[in-house]
């Protein structure tokens, strides 16, 4: 089998380990191509590296709009690249609604005209203009497959007319990656000037308006009392309204930026938090399409507080590793912090479960199976051999 994957999220080396993994349990031989520089809000440039184990070749090639998911495109027809590979299937790590999906999608018309598939998270029955819903109805028509990542984006598709084979596929963890790691938590927190006493309420992502961070610096000035620290590592637009607010709600003494920080290094501060936050708020073109730091955070041996914004909640039932709280309201994102302030019985409950949930439901090699799967069953279809239930 040969697997030819359109990915710009594997510019991040640690994301390729899911397609060495599938090398090594189906033994295939797969391509990467993805833009040789890629811009996003945590670091100016991304370039090219090989990461995860992955052995495979790499294509790196320019694109337009480097950093823009939907709109960028390959400077490249592509056609040379797809008769030189001669994939059996194509597998498109982008939304269906991208330039560059439809991009790809013509070029395996023009050439091979091959199975071909595609990632979803889109959790919101958008209407897009032209030409971008013409592009996304055509690829929804010529696909072979879908891996949504939450039922509600498999929604989505369906309601748009997507009829063919889709295997819901939550995003894996890699857990030689992510694990707890203590004593990178210990040092980290003397380095930090945190005592052992303090309970430390952390936060991994984006500086963004609707991650709702700003609700949770009030909720941390309304209980000025507790032992806590904050410990929000990231960077984005919101970063200096963030570090404003702090300054008036008169806590910006207990908070610490640590700035962006290296993917390697998510795992040792998700196992320094005693809690980790995704207070997420919805918008009306967004809402959380799946918080994978919540698996990432209970991976390491840490519990959740989310709020009930799309796919949060969802995600904290299933794993277990964490409670719930209305999104926007202060008042109990509070109580819950304190909650598990007060309980470290709980916390721990929560956290234990949480981490063996992730090992048996999110694990990397149990997705990988599945997605090996349903690629050789389109791979049949192509070849005209009976297709397994």
């Amino acid at each position: 089998m040969k697997l030819l994957v359109i990915s710009h999220a594997c510019l991040t080396p640690v994301n390729q380990s899911f397609f060495a993994d599938i090398e090594r349990m189906a033994g295939w031989s797969i391509s990467i191509l993805l833009p040789s520089v890629w811009n996003t809000a945590y670091k100016s440039e991304f370039v090219v590296e090989r990461g995860g184990g992955f052995k495979g070749a790499i294509h790196a090639l320019p694109v337009w709009k480097p950093g823009s998911v939907p709109l960028h495109v390959y400077k490249d027809t592509l056609t040379k690249l797809l008769k030189a590979e001669q994939p059996d299937v194509i597998y498109m790590h982008h939304e269906p609604y991208g330039f560059a999906t439809f991009q790809v999608y013509l070029a395996n018309r023009l050439t091979l005209r091959c199975p071909i598939g595609f990632y979803a998270a889109q959790n919101i029955a958008k209407s897009y203009p032209f030409p971008i819903e013409a592009l996304e109805s055509a690829v929804l028509k010529s696909s072979s497959f879908a891996f949504p990542v939450t039922e509600g984006a498999l929604s989505v598709l369906r309601s748009k007319g997507y009829t063919g084979a889709a295997e819901v596929l939550p995003l894996a963890i890699d857990q030689g990656v992510y694990y707890p790691k203590k004593d990178w938590a210990t040092d980290q927190r003397a380095r930090l000037g945190i005592a052992p006493s303090e309970f430390i309420v952390g936060y991994l992502g984006r500086f963004v308006e609707e991650k709702g961070i700003g609700t949770l610096m009030r909720a941390l000035a309304s209980i000025k009392q507790e032992p806590w620290r904050c410990v929000l590592v990231g960077t984005g637009p919101f970063e200096a309204e963030l570090r404003a607010q702090a300054q008036d709600l008169g806590i910006a003494e207990r908070i610490i930026f640590p700035g962006y920080v290296p993917h390697e290094e998510a795992p040792g501060w998700l196992s320094l938090f005693d809690v980790l936050m995704l207070p997420s708020e919805t918008r009306r073109a967004w809402k959380e399409q799946f918080g994978r730091v919540i698996t990432e955070a209970n991976a390491c041996g840490t519990v959740v507080i989310g709020s009930d914004s799309g796919e949060i909640p969802n995600v904290l039932r299933d794993t277990g590793g964490g409670v719930i709280f209305p999104e926007g309201n202060v008042e109990e994102l509070a109580k819950a912090i304190v909650a598990m302030l007060h309980d470290p019985a709980e916390r721990e409950r929560l956290a234990k479960r949480g981490e063996e949930s992730v090992r048996e439901k999110y694990g990397q090699a149990h997705l990988v199976s599945r997605f090996i799967h349903l690629i050789e069953q389109a791979a049949r279809v192509r070849s005209g051999a009976p297709a397994r239930s």
